[in-house]
This record gives structure tokens, sequence and C-alpha cells, in this order.
């Protein structure tokens, strides 16, 4: 279909991480099995919640909608990413690459909001612990999840409703290795600053609500712990927070490398290697670290492997 003097770009070609071809089998290997472990870490811990019922708690239904978001989050950009593996790139049509967009924001921006309504049950379980199955009802946990999953949506319509309104009609070469927003951007003919800073402001400003409440959360929780009397209670406390505050470090500190530094600060690669942390590594690490420093989980686990082998 053409416009005048250029043809309008119908499919965008998926450069991946490297042309290198001994570096792209290494990598496929390593990926491929980063995706299998994400997959199998979190359905079991979905399945193990689900299983369990003391843990059928207003803490482990986010990290059961956190785990599927994970599982959302790195589907949407590891199989693309291991198909571009022979080094030659992947083509991917245009509506295909939008809709690779809208998936990686919704679930990235849900994971944001999980971890925020997270980081307030944590506040309502130390600070308040008497009114906490009154604060955190079925009803409120409900409404935390689906404003979740609503910001999510709401922050994908406005990065895909800014890219159909672009045209592309020059190269169609993305220097990524998933349909991201940026690389998209420098693609277009015609994006102009409001292309750029709507996305901005709607990504940032979800950043700055979601860190403001882990924040205000964890003041409140670091001062009440730092009034208790009890060494017990105090470390007690902290460890059903360990896991939470890693988590929230390892994704925010990611996310603030590509979304707040300025732009000249990195490059292309560095950018990549970023953007494969919080998308593909991220979600694998996540049921690991929940796994592993919490009490309740493990000794579920055991319980549940306990009962298939002597059944």
């Amino acid at each position: 279909m053409e416009t005048g003097n250029y043809t309008t770009v119908t499919e965008f070609i998926i450069l991946g991480l490297t042309e290198d071809t001994t570096v792209c089998a290494i990598l496929f290997i390593v990926f491929l099995g980063v995706y299998v472990v994400t997959l199998m870490g979190n359905i079991s811990i979905i399945m193990l919640i689900r299983r369990s019922p003391h843990l059928h708690a207003p803490m482990y239904l986010f990290l059961c909608h956190l785990a599927f978001v994970d599982i959302g989050y790195s589907s949407s950009v590891t199989p693309v990413m291991l198909m571009g593996f022979p080094g030659k790139g992947v083509s991917l049509p245009a509506t295909g690459c939008v809709a690779q967009l809208c998936s990686v924001v919704t679930f990235g921006t849900a994971e944001c909001f999980l971890l925020a309504a997270m980081a307030y049950d944590r506040y309502v379980a130390i600070c308040s612990p008497l009114l906490y199955f009154t604060l955190m009802s079925p009803r409120v946990c409900i409404i935390l999840v689906g404003a979740s999953y609503l910001g999510g949506c709401v922050n994908a319509w406005t990065f895909t409703g800014c890219l159909l309104s672009l045209t592309f009609c020059g190269p169609n070469k993305v220097n990524h290795f998933f349909c991201d927003y940026s690389p998209l951007l420098k693609l277009s003919c015609s994006h102009d600053f409001t292309s750029e800073i709507i996305p901005a402001i709607s990504s940032g400003s979800i950043i700055v609500v979601t860190v403001f409440v882990i924040a205000i959360s964890y003041i409140y929780i670091l001062i009440t712990i730092l009034k208790m009397r009890s060494s017990e209670g105090r470390h007690k406390a902290f460890s059903t927070c360990t896991s939470h505050l890693t988590a929230v470090t390892l994704f925010y500190g990611t996310i603030t490398f590509i979304y707040v530094m300025p732009k000249s600060s990195y490059s292309t690669d560095q950018n990549k290697v970023v953007s494969v942390f919080y998308t593909v590594v991220i979600p694998m690490l996540n049921p690991l670290i929940y796994s592993f420093r919490n009490k309740e989980i493990t000794g579920a686990l055991k319980r549940q492997l306990g009962r298939k082998i002597f059944s």
C-alpha cells in the first residue's frame, strides 16, 4: 500500500540481541532454560497456593497474581526472542508488533501495581495486625487486584494508541529483541512531541505513584519494627518483608535504568541487556525469591511433596 512516494511498512524485523551465530546458539540454550524454569516456577507457585488452604491469605493472593503476571510478561517476549536466535532476526507483522507491545506494557504495569499492593498488605499486617482481616478483606483484595490489571490495560492503551497514530514508511528493522516503544518510535516518519511525551508521562506517573506507596509503606513498617521490644518479633517482621523488598529492588532498579536515566548515558546494547533482565530474568527469579525466603511456602511445598510420595 503506497502513500505518495513511500511504502507503508506492514511488517517489522526484530534484529535480536546479536548477529554472532555462535553466541546466538549459546543464548538460545540459556534463555530456553530460563523460560522453562520461569513457567515451571510460576505455575508451581499458583498451584501450591490454590491447593494449600493455609495459604489462602491476602499476601498469597497477590503472590499468585504476581506469578500469573510474570508468566504473561515472559511469554510476551521470550518466544519471539528465541525465534530470532539463528542470527537473522525474526519478522513480525505490524499488528503482531502492536500486540506484543500492548501485552508487555499491560503485564509490566500490572506488576508495578501488584508490588505496591503487596507493600500495603505488609504495612497493614505489621502496623495494624488487629485490623488486618478488616482492612484486607476479600473485597478489598479483589479491588486491588482488579485495579492492578485495569492500570495495566489503561497504560497499554496509551502506548498502543500513540503507536497506532504513527506512520512507518521507511526502515523496518527494530534494533531490539522485542517491539519496544522507543526503538519503534525511532523508525517512524511521522512522530511528534506528543507521541514521545504522553507514554513517558503515563509510565512515569505509574512508577512514581507505586514507588511512593511502597516507600511510605516501608517507612511506617520500619518505624513500627524499631518500636518493638522483642528481638524475635523484629526478626519475624523483617523476614516477612525481605522477599518482597528483594523483588521490588530488582524490578524497579532495572526499569528506572531504562525509563529514568538520560538516554545519552547508555548505549543500545546496554538497553538490551537491562531489558533482558527485567522482561526475562526477573520473572524467573521471583518464584525462587519467594520460595526460598518464605517458610510458609517451603512448608506447604514439603507437605504437598510428602502427600504425593506417600499417596
